[in-house]
């Protein structure tokens, strides 16, 4: 796919390409020059509210029958 940067550096992402990575508006592009090349590489990098979204409930494979968030509630009760 081939994009037209404009006048003020700007380019639009392909559509397809947005879909692909669920790229949506708040998402940020991380751009790396390829050293010895004419490439860049371009990481997306999603707003925070995806990023919180991705990590709820990570950690349960570690100990899947622990509410680990009710146990800090009965720890700091405790501890008055």
């Amino acid at each position: 796919m081939i994009t037209t940067v404009t006048q003020k550096n700007m380019i639009t992402i392909p559509a397809e390409v947005g879909r692909h990575y669920g790229i949506k508006p708040g998402y940020r592009l991380d751009w790396q020059v390829v050293d010895g090349t004419d490439e860049i590489r371009v990481r997306v990098i999603p707003d925070r509210a995806e990023l919180a979204r991705r990590l709820l409930g990570k950690g349960r494979h570690f100990s899947p029958d622990r509410n680990a968030v009710q146990e800090l509630v009965e720890e700091r009760a405790a501890d008055g």
